[in-house]
């Protein structure tokens, strides 16, 4: 079930990350999606992590680019 639009995205994605990270998101999944045969929780895993290599979480729980003060 690869995402053929941002809107496509599971509501956890949406409702928290900023549009570039949903791009990457979405990117890395239907990349993981078709590299990993379809293991959809696999692929979930790999886009968090795609995501969390460009963008972090700062003490309001936000999304923001750049690394995290503490890295």
């Amino acid at each position: 079930m690869p995402y053929r639009s941002r809107g496509d995205l599971p509501d956890s994605v949406k409702d928290n990350l900023p549009r570039h990270a949903e791009e990457i998101y979405k990117e890395a999944f239907n990349s993981a999606w078709d590299q990993y045969d379809h293991d959809e929780e696999r692929a979930h895993r790999v886009a968090w992590g795609a995501v969390k290599q460009k963008y972090h979480k700062n003490d309001d729980g936000d999304w923001v680019e750049g690394k995290s003060d503490d890295a």
